[in-house]
């Protein structure tokens, strides 16, 4: 496998398509605008960022890999990677395609960064609720960043009426079992990843998957599934917009089940494909009329389905950049801090999922998607949330994932100095079921 930070020494700034390299540097001064690198020539600029690279104690340099696959054009791409391929193809549920596009389709760049942003519009588009919208590109860059371009097969998204197919060459790097768990990255293309994370687009902590689980319980969706095929050597995953069905214990807490039914195969709406560049849509291997799923999965879902109602959060940092994120977003797993949905069930600061509704979940989504907020903003989206109701510290910093010091000593305090909002318990600050409540009083005055 090519590592994404080889350098192409036959490969200069003339390969490069520079409408998006322009778009990728407008992008970058909007999220970090006094940042020194907005000043750089574009070469060097492009070394900065990990798409150029050069050769120590020679003169040789030129474009990444990694540069080739965000910055160039698909026939080029595809001269370093042949089997590198891009779809986008969704349907009515019949064998019809009723918008499809590919990176060999000649009408754009057909390089992953347009590719993710093109994909991003049309998501954002048709999915009404934002929170939806955002764990869907989520699971999309998730993909880019993981995918081995010189594998078979094409990065592929499908959207069909009732649930989303994501589709990769490449396997985990880390067990299946793990992945809405895991709080370790493990990076097949590192430059690409820093790429990303340099607009704030992703992280390098692990926890891409787990937070989209953490949003499908919120909305009642089955759990998220991933198949790993090892033959194909690739790895698909799909995000189901049917609800599940709630059941009450015995002591009383709701869990959610994913139904299987008794063959051990729950994906029999789902199609499980591959598709191969040179041929049309109808000689794809992805067969319309045979839904199946390896059933070896299906042992690994069991296990997803008795923790919804748990969270965790895990570091959220890049590299050293200390400047990437704001000031109060740090690691979610110091000690007391943490939100670890493995071994705090019973732990004061986990978040009953249930106690947040849709609606909240939707106020908060521009904190979520966007680590680097103005106090102003901030501000203005936690007195929307308390508008709704009482709001306890852990609830807050679920909502807005940031850690809860961060989010008291950044902002509660100051509303709380500021008389916008006020205490549950005034005369108890450290009362167990401390709330922040929105100051009504505030807007009289």
């Amino acid at each position: 496998m090519l590592q994404d930070n080889l350098i192409l020494e036959h490969y200069g700034l003339n390969e490069l398509n520079f409408d998006t390299i322009k778009s990728y540097r407008d992008r970058f001064a909007e999220v970090k605008p006094a940042h020194p690198w907005n000043a750089l020539e574009t070469k060097e600029f492009l070394y900065k960022v990990g798409a150029w690279g050069k050769v120590r104690d020679t003169h040789k340099e030129g474009v990444t890999l990694a540069g080739l696959l965000l910055f160039s054009e698909e026939r080029i791409i595809t001269e370093v990677l042949p089997q590198y391929f891009l779809e986008y193809r969704e349907s009515k549920g019949n064998e019809e395609w009723t918008e499809r596009f590919t990176s060999q389709d000649g009408t754009w760049s057909g390089n992953i960064f347009d590719f993710y942003f093109h994909i991003h519009e049309i998501v954002r588009n048709s999915e009404p609720q934002p929170s939806i919208a955002s764990s869907l590109t989520e699971v999309l860059i998730n993909m880019l960043i993981h995918a081995d371009y010189n594998g078979e097969g094409g990065v592929i998204l499908e959207k069909q009426p009732s649930h989303y197919v994501f589709s990769n060459p490449g396997l985990l790097l880390v067990p299946t079992d793990s992945v809405f768990s895991n709080t370790v990255s493990q990076l097949r293309n590192p430059n690409i990843v820093k790429l990303f994370s340099l607009l704030g687009l992703c992280e390098r902590s692990g926890s891409g998957l787990k937070k989209v689980k953490q949003n499908w319980s919120l909305h009642h969706y089955k759990t998220p599934a991933i198949d790993q095929d090892v033959s194909m050597h690739r790895t698909v995953v799909m995000l189901s917009l049917s609800t599940q069905e709630r059941q009450v214990s015995s002591s009383g807490k709701d869990t959610y089940n994913t139904s299987i039914d008794d063959s051990g195969n729950n994906f029999k709406d789902v199609e499980k494909y591959q598709n191969t560049p040179e041929n049309d849509v109808e000689k794809d291997s992805y067969n319309k009329n045979d839904y199946s799923y390896n059933k070896e999965l299906i042992e690994e879902l069991k296990s997803y389905n008795n923790d919804v109602n748990s969270f965790n959060k895990e570091d959220n940092y890049y590299n050293n950049e200390s400047d990437l994120y704001n000031n109060d977003v740090n690691s979610y797993n110091n000690n007391h801090n943490s939100y670890n949905n493995e071994q705090g069930e019973n732990s004061s600061n986990l978040v009953n999922v249930e106690n947040i509704d849709t609606k909240l979940w939707d106020i908060a989504a521009l904190a979520r998607e966007k680590k680097r907020l103005s106090p102003n903003q901030m501000e203005h989206i936690i007195l929307e949330l308390c508008k709704e109701k009482p709001l306890m510290l852990k609830e807050f910093a679920y909502l807005l994932e940031r850690t809860p010091d961060g989010v008291r000593n950044n902002y509660l305090t100051k509303l709380l100095r500021k008389g916008q909002l006020q205490l549950k318990y005034p005369n108890q600050p450290n009362h167990p079921k401390q709330a922040y409540l929105f100051n009504k009083k505030d807007i009289e005055k």
